[in-house]
């Protein structure tokens, strides 16, 4: 899914998280440890509970770094560099998750200091690394809301309804075998209209289409994680 990552952060009902809800990654520089812990959240208590816990468990750690971004046009961005220089940690974190389009999740980056100072922008490129790493260990995901659609046809039609399905890639969720036949898919409200239209051509009009609720599903993301460093020296 190329494009815009910029984008998603707008369209409400489509935006894009880690595929882990919970991760860890870790890596050494300059014989400090920089570890990695990142969830996805659904509001500001969920962010602040998940770090404490980290906190906790990393209490003789020499920083706990944190970010977490929420929101549908990430109206609630919080960060703190827990005693690192100003503007080496925190934000470096942030801008990571701000520059990928990646919401709804709060990090914490734990570093125990191996006693080789990195300098500032050794410090925001360790950061933003150890970000980026942990992201690219848990994966990506597109979470898109989409309404069910139950489509009601006889036996008969079953065989090119679910050939003409596969043709444009809709996924059947369900399949239900009683008088008639019940497909289940998944269409976004801004398809809806064409793909009404479309399958009443292609089945004759021999189907009925009965909308379903909405739910959120995870399709798989695919992109370069970028750390852009060089817009945070």
């Amino acid at each position: 899914m190329a494009g815009n990552q910029a984008e998603h952060v707008s369209q409400l009902g489509k935006y894009i998280t880690i595929a882990d809800k919970q991760n860890t990654w870790e890596q050494v520089i300059k014989k400090s440890r920089f570890i990695v812990n990142i969830a996805r959240i659904a509001n500001e208590e969920e962010a602040k509970q998940f770090i404490d816990d980290i906190s906790l468990t990393h209490r003789k750690a020499t920083h706990n770094v944190w970010a977490y971004l929420l929101g549908n046009r990430n109206e609630i961005q919080r960060y703190s560099d827990n005693g690192e220089p100003a503007g080496t940690a925190g934000v470096p974190i942030l801008e990571v998750l701000k520059n990928n389009a990646i919401r709804d999740v709060a990090v914490v980056v734990t570093r125990y200091f191996g006693g080789i100072k990195l300098g500032a922008g050794g410090l925001v490129r360790a950061y933003a690394g150890t970000v980026v790493g942990g992201i690219e260990a848990s994966g990506l995901i597109e979470r898109i809301q989409r309404h069910e659609v139950n489509l009601k046809i006889a036996y008969k039609q079953f065989d090119p309804l679910k050939y003409w399905l596969e043709q444009k890639n809709y996924q059947i969720l369900d399949t239900l075998f009683a008088a008639d036949v019940t497909v289940t898919i998944a269409v976004a409200d801004s398809e809806m209209t064409v793909f009404k239209q479309a399958l009443t051509n292609e089945m004759a009009g021999q189907v009925q289409i009965e909308l379903g609720g909405i739910n959120w599903y995870e399709v798989p993301y695919v992109n370069k994680v970028n750390a852009k460093t060089e817009t945070l020296k």
